[in-house]
């Protein structure tokens, strides 16, 4: 579905506005965690033009999104090199989502260290079986590709790894769709569950690492990986790569766990 007309109602002034797509992005009674925050990058971004480019966010998923929200952004702080602006989704007259954006110009690099590339990095996608053909959240049947990209199935190691790609892109800008892409696995931690039961995100941390990134064919590696598991909550570690190995995005998630 239309990635262009779910973010087209966005216009950068505050106020109610009506998201006509957003039944094909509901994950549940929400909209999918992506693309809310997709929604809220947005806003920053048509509210305040010719910001530099985005190093950084930090976003709390609070309530539930339908399509009739209410949208605003201010600067929270802007200096010589960083900015950083804060945008708020409500819903039914309550915070629903909120997001805190780092966007900074590059300065001289003092260290350079690029993302490692995994040892057991998968073959590339045409080479990788379709996984969730006719399963899953509507969301994922409507807007998305993915193939397994692991050896593995079923209960195991805590970590979800697959080559995802948006069906349609558009004339969207590479960092919204990494935005749009990157919350779109289910937790490592689903690998760990003794049994079925929902799942839902709370926050999302992530950084940028490549300001430009590019792919072959739309195609993106996204991993999951639990890194501790109890009292109904996981902590997560997310991550993407493109086609040739380059990690860019590094992320921390927390996510409850229910049944």
């Amino acid at each position: 579905m239309s990635v262009s007309a779910l973010i087209e109602p966005v216009t950068g002034k505050p106020g109610p506005v009506q998201l006509s797509e957003a039944a094909n992005w509901l994950q549940g009674r929400t909209l999918y965690g992506g693309a809310s925050t997709l929604i809220g990058y947005t806003m920053a971004l048509r509210a305040f033009p010719d910001l530099p480019p985005l190093r950084a966010a930090q976003v709390g998923f609070v309530a539930p999104v339908g399509d009739e929200v209410e949208l605003s952004a201010e600067i929270v702080r802007q200096g010589r090199n960083v900015t950083q602006i804060r945008s708020e989704i409500h819903a039914q007259g309550k915070l629903a989502h909120t997001a805190l954006w780092l966007f900074a110009e590059p300065r001289e690099a003092n260290a350079v260290h690029p993302g490692e590339k995994p040892d057991d990095f998968p073959p590339q996608p045409e080479d990788c079986e379709d996984v969730m053909t006719g399963k899953g959240p509507s969301f994922i049947q409507c807007n998305f590709d993915l193939k397994r990209a692991q050896d593995t199935s079923g209960p195991g190691a805590p970590i979800v790894r697959r080559w995802a790609r948006l069906k349609q892109t558009e004339d969207l800008d590479p960092v919204s769709e990494l935005i749009l892409m990157g919350d779109v696995l289910p937790p490592g931690a689903m690998r760990a569950m003794r049994r079925r039961g929902p799942i839902s995100s709370i926050n999302w941390s992530f950084n940028l690492l490549d300001t430009e990134p590019r792919t072959s064919d739309g195609w993106w590696l996204s991993e999951n990986a639990s890194q501790h598991a109890g009292d109904g909550y996981s902590s997560e570690r997310l991550r993407l790569w493109n086609t040739q190995g380059e990690q860019v995005l590094d992320a921390l998630q927390s996510v409850a766990i229910f049944g």
